[in-house]
């Protein structure tokens, strides 16, 4: 330990400038990230809700009188009993692979089309890349407004080519795909940027040798063109996976209230929870802490193997 401080204050006085440009990052960190997240960690330890808080009515201030419970709400997740997290959990599985496995499959299609010689080829990336620079619930609202049933664009399409509109946003399993179709179209071009600054890493060189020695486009795309973008391909899906499992926008405001509980995410559910009905504080922390939870520990696996699979060649 003693070593330790000693090691500290030794940086600390050579590199002083460095700590001084780090300190307020540090500072805003702890008070928009570490504060909120050690407040959620301590309440889902309590049976704090909407009647228990402290607050303050007028000239009168009400004590907090919620108490601590241990692992109570944890037990109460995972052990089933309180009967939404597993279906949700499901869903907010299949919803996140789908997304990105869409996304990515999507972006590296359309990657590979603007890496090539083109006509037009600024114009189109311009084009692909504007869902990106859109808002979230811009989008989502203007999703919303295409898939209103009496008058949304889609259901007047459909109407052109004699088909009976669609409940879009009404039934459960429609629901779901109107979300993850939502979500693709904001997420492929992400995808595609960043496959496509990929691409044009991979040196021309591979792909000339391979031709020379007989290889097929696609065993040139899977031999030479996959495995150059695995640094790329395994950083973007893990982004994409945590950004997708706690996309809280896309569902919330493109199903809204109206849709039910069916198509919710565990993030949405976890909102509901702090924020609609009876107010369940603690519920809700524990819900956050779980999610977060699942998420380091897919981090970590995720990049387990992909170190094993490094190690291996």
């Amino acid at each position: 330990m003693s070593s330790l401080i000693v090691r500290t204050r030794r940086s600390f006085s050579t590199h002083w400038y460095a700590w001084a440009m780090v300190l307020p990052v540090v500072i805003v960190l702890g008070v928009l990230v570490g504060y909120p997240l050690g407040r959620g960690i301590y309440l889902s330890f309590t049976d704090a809700n909407e009647a228990n808080m402290g607050r303050t009515i007028g000239d009168f201030s009400v004590p907090s009188t919620y108490t601590f419970v241990g692992l109570e709400n944890y037990w109460n997740i995972l052990s089933g009993k309180e009967g939404s997290f597993y279906p949700r959990l499901t869903w907010t599985i299949l919803w996140t692979l789908s997304c990105v496995v869409l996304h990515y499959g999507i972006g590296l299609g359309l990657a590979m089309l603007l890496n090539r010689r083109m006509r037009g080829r600024s114009l189109y990336r311009v084009l692909l890349v504007l869902p990106w620079a859109v808002p979230a619930f811009v989008a989502a609202f203007a999703w919303k407004l295409m898939y209103n049933t009496d008058n949304g664009v889609l259901n007047a399409l459909l109407g052109k080519v004699g088909v009976a509109p669609v409940d879009w946003l009404g039934d459960p399993f429609v629901q779901k795909l109107s979300v993850i179709a939502v979500n693709t179209w904001l997420g492929v071009p992400f995808m595609m940027v960043a496959i496509l600054g990929g691409l044009q890493s991979i040196p021309r060189e591979l792909h000339e040798a391979a031709e020379i020695d007989g290889a097929t486009p696609w065993q040139r795309f899977v031999h030479v063109t996959l495995p150059g973008l695995r640094p790329v391909s395994s950083t973007i899906v893990l982004l994409g996976t945590i950004w997708t499992f706690n996309m809280f926008p896309i569902i919330y405001l493109v199903i809204g209230q109206a849709g039910g509980t069916e198509s919710e995410i565990l993030v949405t559910y976890a909102y509901r929870l702090a924020f609609q009905g009876v107010r369940d504080y603690a519920g809700s922390a524990a819900y956050g802490i779980v999610i977060l939870s699942l998420l380091l520990v897919f981090s970590v696996v995720y990049r387990g193997m992909l170190n094993r699979q490094e190690a291996a060649k």
